[in-house]
């Protein structure tokens, strides 16, 4: 008969270098990461390969550890390593190489292509006034021409909540880039 170890043991006999609580710690708590970090990065890959740095982690920093809750502790944890991951992906530098390599090809006169840059400057600067999800939202919206409804899907939040931040963010671009509106 198999032996039941709460997650204060677990954690007692982990910080000894036991392989079998460790083992414990994977079995019961592995689906639960793997789906909240696919959750988060819709890919089983990426998924697996944070869930398994995660572990990685926790079996190297054994001995340093200080885990008072262990549940909350790796689902903090896993979170926090998609965070990064999904921030180590899209880094809103290349978006901006992308977007002024393309525009840059299309501008013919220097003054126009000071315009842009000034343009591409204050844009910038503007977006980073919004919240991250804001931004986030935006971009997928306007630079990765996403529906509403894909976005909600992809962050599991309403098409309502989705429309709000695109709003929220057209108000605050409109606001911070009223001298490069035209009349036209």
């Amino acid at each position: 008969m198999k032996a039941i170890f709460t997650d204060e043991q677990l954690v007692i006999q982990l910080s000894e270098s036991s392989k079998r609580a460790f083992e414990e710690i994977y079995d019961r708590y592995w689906y639960k990461l793997f789906c909240i970090s696919f959750h988060q990065t819709g890919s089983k890959e990426e998924a697996e390969e944070l869930v398994h740095d995660l572990f990685e982690s926790l079996w190297n920093r054994r001995l340093e550890s200080n885990i008072k809750h262990l549940s909350s502790y790796l689902v903090i944890s896993v979170k926090y390593l998609v965070t990064n991951h999904i921030k180590s992906k899209i880094t809103w530098r290349k978006y901006q190489e992308y977007a002024l390599l393309n525009k840059m090809q299309e501008i013919s006169s220097t003054e126009e292509a000071i315009l842009f840059n000034d343009l591409a400057a204050a844009i910038d600067k503007a977006m980073k006034m919004l919240p991250e999800k804001t931004s986030r939202i935006f971009q997928l919206s306007r630079f990765e021409n996403q529906s509403v409804k894909s976005i909600a899907r992809e962050l599991h939040i309403s098409e309502k909540a989705v429309e709000y931040h695109i709003t929220r963010s057209l108000k605050v671009l409109k606001d911070q880039l009223w001298i490069y509106q035209t009349d036209n």
